[in-house]
């Protein structure tokens, strides 16, 4: 919503402006092939995180952004290629507790951009290896037992996970309100 400037009177009625899809064109000011690295490839602890996102009925989404952000400051941007794929390097976060001091699992939060989303769409990526701080992460306990592999990245190699995403359908990921 806005306002019609700047001088505007507060008590003037706010006029609804009309939503945008997020892309087509996020590959023109996003794509930047070196915002995939939080961290230098082979640097100590470095990990590659890496998948493909599909639309409904499983094509890939060959013009999507995927951002990841974690509690370290660490961030990456990665534009999907032509295949729907895309690969990030960073490195595992540590633990964090939520505000009652609860201990949620090492995960990277997730925001995925493309054609015809009115807004970005957030989920989380968990570890495959950390079996022990998932079971009691309080996120992945109010998901499904059945739905909670959509959030798990499966160990794919020495220092590789892999987390697919996929925008709908009935092995839509998921995907949390924030």
């Amino acid at each position: 919503m806005s306002r019609d400037g700047p001088d505007t009177p507060l008590d003037t009625p706010l006029v609804h402006t009309a939503s945008q899809t997020v892309g087509p064109f996020l590959h023109i000011a996003l794509a930047d092939p070196q915002a995939r690295y939080a961290v230098e490839p082979n640097s100590p602890g470095s990990l590659v995180v890496h998948g493909t996102v599909t639309d409904g009925v499983g094509a890939p989404v060959a013009d999507g952004v995927i951002e990841t952000w974690q509690i370290d400051g660490l961030f990456a941007r990665c534009a999907t290629g032509a295949d729907g794929t895309y690969q990030i390097y960073t490195r595992k976060p540590p633990p964090v507790a939520t505000l009652d001091g609860t201990p949620q699992a090492p995960h990277l939060s997730v925001s995925v951009f493309a054609r015809g989303l009115l807004d970005r769409i957030v989920t989380r990526i968990y570890f495959g290896d950390e079996d022990t701080a998932n079971a009691a992460d309080p996120t992945l306990a109010v998901v499904a037992l059945s739905r909670r592999n959509h959030l798990v990245a499966q160990v794919d190699g020495a220092g590789r996970y892999r987390f697919d995403i996929r925008l709908q359908g009935d092995d839509e990921s998921v995907f949390v309100s924030i």
